[in-house]
């Protein structure tokens, strides 16, 4: 197949790529590079696709329609589009709600607008586990989602809904991916597990926000590419949950064990639990189980282990990054 794959230098966006590459498909890549966290690891996850005969680079922002419709007419036609750039983070989307929903929901329309004028008839979209604020555990994806208490969460139900509408209108099959706490080697700077390695590794202040009890469905990076890569199958329109589908983990149980791999005590500082973040995540992922035949294969301890590792054997790129 032929597929454009937005944020292609992001954490997910790199290794679903290579997935795909590995498989013998042709990707397209785009992504913004942008400083929301440092360039340089992107550009180090960049780095790896740019070794593939296969693999096209763009540095191209899907929110801006005419390099998009630039690029479109230059790589069609296409098999698919992957789209996984995103403005990530549920806080930081409360700092500066319209970037969120620029790239987020305008973005993801440009996306399905020239998919409609180029006659590209697939799609998957990277949604969020965020959406199920206020719904009960375990989460599954016929419950409903209308109170989103973040712009991010916002921005990517708009998202799905355009979804919706462009396959009710133009048939086009839309596998929607609502992810879960996604973790791993080369993972994004904002996230925890990153955070806290950092953070306990470099014998700085530990930010913790609320006590620790609160726990996540902590999914590693590799499974959530092999369920993108299988959702290119899916007929129609359908949400599914990509999570660890196991009981969460809590962030002190993660902190914890990150200490004693490092041998060295975390410094906390606590703070408030701000008001958009979830209490607890936990996915139901029956339905990609029978549908897409996705199982994850990696528990968090050893996911854990693997990410680890990669922080330690990668200090000269580290050590020169700032923590957002």
């Amino acid at each position: 197949m032929r597929i454009l794959l937005t944020g292609a230098a992001g954490f997910i966006g790199s290794y679903t790529a290579e997935k795909l590459l590995l498989q013998g498909h042709e990707v397209i890549g785009i992504d913004n590079l942008n400083d929301y966290y440092a360039p340089a690891l992107k550009k180090h996850r960049l780095s790896r696709l740019l070794t593939y005969e296969r693999f096209r680079f763009y540095p191209i922002d899907l929110s801006d329609w005419q390099s998009m419709v630039g690029l479109f007419e230059l790589v069609t036609p296409l098999d698919a589009v992957i789209n996984l750039a995103a403005r990530a983070g549920v806080r930081a989307s409360l700092q500066d709600p319209l970037v969120y929903h620029h790239t987020n929901a305008t973005g993801s329309l440009h996306l399905l607008e020239l998919m409609r004028r180029h006659g590209v008839r697939r799609y998957v979209l990277a949604s969020t586990s965020s959406l199920y604020a206020g719904t009960p555990l375990p989460f599954v994806e016929d419950q409903p989602v209308n109170t989103p208490i973040s712009p991010y969460a916002a921005s990517k139900k708009a998202a799905e809904q355009m979804a919706y509408t462009y396959h009710y209108h133009y048939g086009i099959d839309t596998a929607i991916l609502r992810y879960f706490t996604v973790y791993g080697p080369a993972g994004r700077p904002d996230m925890s597990i990153f955070r806290f390695i950092e953070w306990i590794y470099r014998g700085e202040p530990l930010h913790l926000y609320g006590d620790g009890s609160q726990s996540r469905d902590f999914t590693y990076v590799e499974d959530v590419a092999a369920g993108t890569v299988a959702a290119l199958s899916v007929q129609g329109y359908e949400i599914f949950n990509i999570g660890g589908g196991k009981a969460p983990t809590s962030l002190m149980e993660a902190i914890q064990y990150i200490e004693k791999r490092l041998g060295k005590k975390a410094h906390i500082i606590q703070h408030p639990l701000p008001k958009a973040d979830m209490l607890h995540t936990q996915a139901n992922i029956q339905k990609a189980r029978t549908r897409l035949g996705w199982e994850p294969q990696v528990d968090f301890w050893t996911g854990l282990d693997r990410t680890i590792n990669w922080h330690l054997e990668h200090r000269a790129l580290l050590d020169t990054l700032p923590l957002p």
